[in-house]
């Protein structure tokens, strides 16, 4: 893919997405927007897909909603910001249905609505330097990039409302309490962290993650009879795998299995 914000390299069953205006303090503008969208559906329609880790190069992991292209044209900011996040929405939804679980490896500042899509990450990892910033009450906005549901599925919908209202910035112990954070590595440790559990989830069973991804989605809306019919179709539904299957035969021969995402 010809992208300027951001690299897309897959191999071995592993995505890696690395946003790279470093010198921008990795902005989220109209171009991270689209191609992020643009990213999502490559990863949903390729079958080698497996995993994706997500990180940035430079200082910032991303200082979030590029302030430089909203007092451009003031005038014309609402339909700017509307057309942006359509495009970053749609990428959100998208990574939320694949089945390839994703990892996100965070350092530095990690501000806006880049918090919000990080957190829609299922494995976070980050180094003690990192801040989870609010930022939207701070100069007059509400919120975007799924952070009212991302958030509150991380740190519950009281946590994540006070951290939206009060603009409030989250330390790598604050946001590891919190749950917006899973683990906290060094920095010189934080990329082959991130990366071994990327790799490790790469090599195994993608429709079993699948699948408990999407369990996890409709937890909190479901009535419980529903939610038991849902868990019921979804581990027959691996069940006839052939992940499943390889597995169930490697336990009772008693050796490793190997697992190839099908």
């Amino acid at each position: 893919m010809n992208l300027r914000s951001m690299r897309l390299d897959v191999r071995d069953g592993l995505a890696d997405l690395t946003f790279t205006e470093a010198a921008r303090g990795n902005p989220i503008d109209g171009i991270f927007c689209a191609e992020i969208r643009d990213v999502s559906v490559e990863l949903s329609e390729r079958a080698d897909v497996r995993a994706v880790l997500i990180k940035a190069e430079g200082k910032t992991f991303s200082v979030g909603g590029d302030i430089a292209a909203f007092t451009r044209d003031l005038d014309a900011l609402p339909r700017t910001i509307k057309g942006w996040a359509t495009d970053l929405h749609d990428a959100v939804a998208r990574l939320q249905r694949i089945d390839a679980p994703i990892v996100a490896a965070v350092h530095g500042v990690c501000a806006g609505g880049m918090a919000a899509f990080v957190a829609g990450a299922d494995i976070v990892v980050a180094s003690p330097g990192a801040r989870f910033v609010s930022a939207y009450t701070g100069i007059g906005f509400a919120c975007d990039g799924g952070a009212t549901v991302m958030l509150s599925r991380r740190m519950g919908y009281a946590r994540a409302r006070r951290y939206l209202l009060l603009g409030e910035v989250l330390n790598h112990e604050a946001a590891l309490a919190a749950g917006l954070v899973d683990v906290v590595v060094e920095p010189d440790a934080l990329i082959d962290h991130a990366g071994a559990i990327a790799a490790r989830l790469a090599a195994g069973p993608t429709r079993s993650y699948g699948e408990i991804k999407r369990l996890f989605q409709s937890v909190d809306h479901e009535p419980i009879e529903t939610q038991l019919a849902l868990e019921a179709m979804a581990i027959a539904r691996t069940a006839a795998t052939q992940d499943a299957r390889g597995a169930l035969l490697a336990f009772r021969d008693k050796r490793p299995a190997v697992f190839s995402g099908r």
